[in-house]
């Protein structure tokens, strides 16, 4: 009985060691196939890169190199509808700028295995729009190497537009990644110039001998206005941040002409702002004319109420527009 007893005190700590030394063996052998597996996605991913700086996406290869683990590397995807059935203005604008802002990094020193530019169309990727509950383009959102993507990681297009260099400063903040955007040499801004001065030139030298036209008080009246008119419509913060033109619900196919919020714009925005404005001081150019005017008293009274109607409807509608941008302000004129 003593003798029994001792064999099975001795197998006891034998089987203890064997069943711990096949554990280490499996976790070793688990650990080694990850890292492979790991190695393999990151040279497949260094090989598009290579060949192209945004990498194009099925639903089969977003979910396996960009949703699966194991992953060290963080993952930018534009998901968009290119295709010419989709017209989407928006989208082809948005793509520009992310082609500009993917090779700037692709070619930069900086450039690493550690983050990757992909892009998932509509028509190759419709599943991955429903597997994340997504029903607008484009959208940029950032994929970290652990854990979900988490509310900031989605780039907020409407408010910031969808400029490179805003692009650049959210990558910056979500992957600690800085890149120099680069743009290529663009020579229409210099050959309009050219043009320009070249038009004006000729059209002096035509006239060399009769500049009156020069000081035409109308003329550079009318070119300030127009100066005016682009500016307090919203042309610079469109050049600067670069905003969609209009916005389409892809649920019932509404277009919205006008941002919702007091802190981003449209670019059919602003026209509609500078028509308004344009509306508004035809008006007030009218009643001026009425009023110091020494014509026949019924033109002038004509005048009078063309102008009056001009500032009153379309300030009505301009003030309506303020008011649906910021919301809680209580003041109205005929149009709510």
């Amino acid at each position: 009985m003593a003798s029994a007893t001792s064999g099975f005190g001795f197998f006891l700590p034998l089987t203890s060691f064997l069943l711990i030394l096949l554990l280490c063996v499996q976790s070793g052998g688990s650990q080694k196939k990850k890292e492979n597996m790991l190695a393999e996605k990151v040279e497949q991913m260094m090989e598009w890169s290579s060949r192209r700086s945004v990498v194009r996406m099925n639903g089969d290869k977003f979910r396996r190199f960009v949703k699966a683990p194991p992953r060290n590397y963080s993952v930018i995807v534009m998901f968009t509808a290119l295709q010419p059935q989709r017209q989407c203005s928006v989208c082809r604008q948005a793509n520009e700028e992310y082609q500009v802002l993917a090779n700037s990094w692709r070619y930069s020193s900086a450039f690493s295995n550690k983050l990757f530019f992909t892009v998932v169309d509509y028509d190759e990727g419709a599943d991955v729009f429903q597997q994340l509950n997504m029903n607008s383009a484009p959208t940029f959102m950032h994929f970290p190497p652990k854990g979900k993507p988490k509310r900031a990681d989605t780039f907020d297009l409407q408010r910031i537009g969808f400029a490179s260099e805003q692009l650049a400063k959210w990558i910056a903040d979500r992957t600690d990644v800085q890149i120099r955007v680069f743009r290529p040499p663009n020579y229409s801004g210099t050959i309009a110039l050219a043009l320009l001065v070249s038009l004006v030139g000729g059209l002096l030298y035509l006239r060399r001998n009769n500049l009156e036209f020069i000081y035409n008080k109308t003329g550079w009246a009318m070119a300030a206005l127009c100066v005016v008119f682009a500016m307090t419509s919203g042309q610079m913060w469109n050049h600067i941040r670069g905003p969609p033109y209009a916005h389409k619900n892809p649920q019932n196919g509404q277009v919205s002409y006008i941002h919702g919020s007091s802190q981003a714009q449209f670019v059919a925005e602003s026209h509609i702002i500078l028509l308004l404005n344009a509306a508004i001081t035809m008006g007030m150019v009218l009643l001026n004319e009425a009023a110091t005017s020494k014509g026949d008293v019924g033109k002038r009274r004509i005048l009078c109420l063309v102008g009056l109607g001009l500032v009153v409807f379309f300030f009505s509608f301009l003030l309506s527009i303020f008011r649906s941008k910021y919301h809680g302000y209580p003041y109205s004129f005929l149009i709510k």
